[in-house]
């Protein structure tokens, strides 16, 4: 049979981009279509920023491995597509000898999972590196960065469509089914509304996940993750920024808790933290001023709350709830839901930025093309 394109992937923030580079890289013609105006305007345009050194995932999971390996390739990539992004190493502190427990379990899941360059600091010697810093104990982990992730995305689509792909906006996906002898039926809406086919289906769409599974004929209701929505707010800094590497206090029950960051454009930036919603609600509440502030002053004692204004917020697509254990990023193949040709992908939280150009290759690699 013949097909109007190789591979379909549904979502242009940074994993179907990703995916979208792995696949054409591989010879294949590729179509990725997003609901949205533009590519990454989703979950992929709302977070930190930061390219992930891989310190905290569990041994095994996908988390660790995407995140390490993903990581590496991010700098090549950024470094050869002249993406702005600075590797400025990141501070995990302990803030009290209560928490130094927790930071020497970060430490050696970091080791057991291949981070290179990590050392173990004194308060002493992290305050010499970071002299406004309150720190009893810290780890270094001098891989970590941030980058210019709109910037990133668009190199990514510059390379599906020099491969003679197709990235399309304003382009949701209205359906898909099975075709008798392999292949999809893709119904796309919008203003350009058509219906194309496709060997391959790839569904990487964040927050819409699990609806558009439910838009795929015969995908098994039972096998579709229950989503979540996480929200985050961050807030801005205004005037000098007080540290120039990433400062993250130990994780928090479900995410990585409130850090800050120093971005490209010198500004610091603190978030995010963590609610249970359960709608897209982007809005940032100025009354959080106050509680940001008090939970900054444990690593960074100066901080004045009049200098943090409100900022943004993100979604991230959670697969627990709140209090839940979080889970590793689910990728679901022909053993899962049954239908050839389909991989998606669900619950691509933090790291999934840092992994993208990992999964991008697992996905490919696993729809053995």
């Amino acid at each position: 049979m013949t097909f109007d394109f190789d591979a379909t992937v549904v979502g242009a923030g940074a994993v179907g981009l990703a995916c979208g580079r792995a696949l054409s890289k591989r010879g294949l013609t590729v179509l990725v279509l997003e609901k949205e105006v533009h590519i990454g305007q989703g979950v992929s345009s709302r977070n930190s920023e930061v390219i992930h050194g891989g310190l905290y995932y569990p041994t095994g999971s996908l988390k660790a491995r995407a995140c390490v390996e993903g990581r590496r390739l991010l700098y090549a990539f950024l470094e050869s597509r002249k993406v702005d992004h600075w590797k400025c190493g990141k501070l995990v502190v302990a803030t009290e000898a209560a928490e130094v427990a927790r930071i020497e379990a970060i430490f050696r899941q970091a080791t057991t999972n291949g981070v290179e360059g990590l050392e173990r600091l004194t308060g002493e010697q992290a305050r010499a590196l970071e002299p406004a810093l309150n720190a009893h104990a810290a780890i270094l982990s001098p891989e970590s960065g941030v980058f210019d992730s709109h910037g990133y995305m668009l190199a990514l689509q510059g390379e599906i469509e020099d491969a003679g792909g197709s990235v399309v906006a304003s382009a949701p996906l209205d359906g898909a089914e099975p075709l008798t002898g392999g292949g999809f039926s893709i119904r796309v809406g919008g203003e350009g509304a058509m219906t194309v086919t496709s060997r391959l289906l790839v569904t990487a769409s964040g927050l819409s996940a699990q609806a558009v599974a439910r838009s795929i004929e015969g995908y098994p209701a039972d096998r579709i993750p229950e989503g979540h929505f996480g929200k985050g707010v961050y807030f801005r800094l205004t005037g000098p920024a007080p540290f120039n590497r990433l400062i993250y206090p130990p994780p928090i029950a479900g995410a990585l808790g409130t850090h800050y960051r120093k971005d490209l454009g010198g500004q610091g930036v603190f978030g995010p933290d963590l609610a249970f919603v359960e709608t897209e609600d982007y809005a940032v509440d100025p009354d959080k001023r106050d509680v940001f502030a008090h939970y900054i002053r444990r690593f960074w004692p100066d901080v004045e709350a009049e200098r943090l204004v409100p900022d943004y917020a993100g979604i991230r697509p959670k697969l627990h709830g709140e209090g839940e254990e979080q889970p590793d990023f689910q990728l679901h193949g022909t053993e899962v839901h049954g239908l050839d040709g389909l991989m998606a992908l669900f619950g691509i939280e933090s790291p999934g930025l840092t992994s993208s150009l990992a999964l991008g290759e697992i996905v490919a690699d696993r729809l053995d093309v």
